[in-house]
């Protein structure tokens, strides 16, 4: 149980993020921007965040040193807000179908940098998980039924929120050598609110803030999909390869498929049920134990 605690608490970080669009719909229609979308995100995952670290992480809260303040400009900045402005940028571009299938190129993309700055090992398993994951996701938007159109715009920012995406994980890696998945979460969001409140001049809305509705699901967006989630996912790449959990956490479009036929009546073909198959199964594969080959001695090749 100990050795796959990590990949479930990833799956169940993915799993918070697929219901986002809960969140995100519901504050669109109150007349929020996509950027400003982000924005509320960044800052009531701050204060959750806050509120938690005083309670549980007081130690936590503090930089180790100055020049750490790289790793989480990467994680806030590089990733935060980079994967979140181009996947809503792609979204209006294009259909959220395409979208997702741009997101979803990030395992592609931390299997790569993984292997350039963490020195992992390109494993065929690895190998063959990222085309399962890419077919899957690609079935799962219904690509293979023609519906989706592409701009050049939308192309762009679509690779970009999966690079965005995938350098969550590799920051992440390098950040956790010195700090906690807590820690981690938390100065992110700090760079990621810092840098989005005064782009968004999200104060010139505060009047919205006062309706209900707003303010829950304002409270929910930086508490359910952002804050658990993120704790939750770090807390598993603590201990496992930055590609193995890209790969597991594309658990989220299954999620985010599964809610769109349940709440918002969007209909799921076969293609998709295939497609749901592939990505699961991809997480099978990759943490399928590696045949090692048998090495021989002199003595027995002479034999």
């Amino acid at each position: 149980m100990k050795r796959i605690l990590p990949f479930i608490m990833i799956a169940a970080g993915a799993s918070l993020w697929g219901i986002i669009g809960l969140f995100v719909k519901g504050l669109a229609s109150a007349g929020f921007t996509s950027m400003e979308i982000v924005a509320i995100r960044a800052i009531f995952a701050v204060l959750f965040l806050l509120l938690i670290g005083f309670i549980h992480y007081r130690q936590e809260m503090k930089l180790h040193a100055v020049g750490d303040v790289r790793y989480f400009l990467g994680t806030g900045i590089c990733s935060i807000v980079l994967f979140n402005f181009c996947y809503f940028t792609t979204m209006s571009e294009m259909s959220i179908s395409m979208a997702v299938i741009f997101l979803y190129t990030a395992p592609a993309f931390v299997t790569i940098l993984s292997f350039m700055f963490l020195k992992e090992k390109m494993t065929i398993n690895k190998i063959i998980a990222v085309i399962m994951t890419m077919a899957g996701c690609i079935l799962i938007a219904g690509l293979a039924l023609g519906e989706s159109q592409i701009t050049i715009l939308g192309i762009i920012t679509g690779l970009g929120s999966g690079i965005g995406y995938a350098l969550y994980t590799i920051f992440g890696k390098f950040a956790l050598n010195r700090y906690s998945p807590f820690a981690v979460t938390f100065f992110t969001f700090i760079i990621a609110a810092v840098v989005l409140i005064p782009i968004t001049s999200l104060w010139e809305k505060s009047t919205l803030f006062m309706q209900t509705d707003v303010m829950l699901l304002s409270v929910g967006l930086g508490l359910i999909p952002t804050v658990l989630a993120y704790i939750l996912y770090t807390k598993g790449l603590e201990k496992t390869e930055g590609s193995t959990a890209a790969v597991i956490s594309t658990v989220e479009p299954v999620v985010a498929t599964i809610m769109g036929v349940l709440l918002f009546n969007e209909s799921l073909v076969w293609l998709q049920v295939v497609g749901a198959l592939f990505i699961v199964g991809s997480v099978v594969v990759v943490n399928l134990p590696q045949k090692k080959r048998k090495r021989y001695t002199s003595d027995e090749i002479t034999q």
